[in-house]
């Protein structure tokens, strides 16, 4: 089996000082790996690069053998779903219209849903536990039940790899490991290659499989008691 994600000889950063330098390293299906670093050395940014939305680095990065810059953009929609740090609020629209849209790549040109796209969206609901929230206007939720939305969204759109930018960002502390725990369940449950990144360290410790750790400007991907035993995390992010 192809693995999801690879990167090989990445480099990416600004001004002409790389964040990470000649990364060598894979994210596997049916895992969910939580991204770690100080701030500033690099996350949001590897993500974005990882989600095609950031294309001034080096090296390459694939998905399932084939180079992301060689990949459409319809083709890339199809693989990999993005879920933005960003709060999304959007007026008079309900939440179901609003998973609908992961739908769109695979809607004709005028974006009508089939029957089994409904049913996707729906399952996607139902699988988020937001099923009871799909008529609510979206700006009449908390901002856990909106982040869920938008996983809801990216779940409908139906990708082997789902990357989260700081997820856990505006919640509260019981949301922020129910998510965690709904983050683990969709790797685990449906297959997926799921990449967050979180200064939640507890929550990323109990709930990912893998642990990716940003020392600048090196990137230590492991599985998550390596790393922990390793003492990287002690020392890095002062335990």
């Amino acid at each position: 089996m192809e693995i999801p994600v690879h990167l090989t000889d990445f480099t990416i950063g600004y001004d002409r000082k790389p964040l990470l330098s000649e990364i060598n390293t894979s994210f596997k299906s049916g895992t969910l790996t939580a991204l770690l670093g100080r701030n500033g050395t690099g996350k949001s940014t590897l993500l974005r690069a990882l989600a095609g939305l950031n294309s001034h680095y080096s090296g390459t990065i694939s998905l399932f053998g084939t180079d992301m810059r060689r990949m459409s953009a319809q083709n890339l929609a199809r693989t990999l779903s993005f879920v933005s740090t960003t709060r999304q609020r959007i007026a008079a629209m309900r939440c179901r219209d609003i998973v609908a849209l992961g739908r769109a790549p695979y809607t004709n040109w005028s974006g009508n849903l089939t029957a089994a796209d409904r049913r996707i969206v729906e399952d996607a609901l139902q699988a988020t536990g937001m099923s009871a929230f799909a008529d609510r206007d979206i700006n009449s939720l908390s901002d856990g039940e909106c982040q869920r939305i938008m996983i809801a969204r990216a779940l409908a759109q139906e990708t082997p790899i789902m990357l989260l930018d700081e997820p856990t960002g505006f919640l509260d502390l019981p949301n922020r490991y129910e998510l965690g725990r709904l983050l683990a369940r969709l790797a685990h449950d449906r297959g997926k290659c799921v990449v967050f990144s979180t200064h939640e360290l507890e929550i990323a410790m109990k709930t990912a499989d893998n642990l990716a750790v940003i020392e600048p400007p090196h990137l230590h991907n492991n599985s998550t008691s390596d790393i922990i035993s390793s003492g990287l995390v002690s020392r890095l992010l002062a335990l």
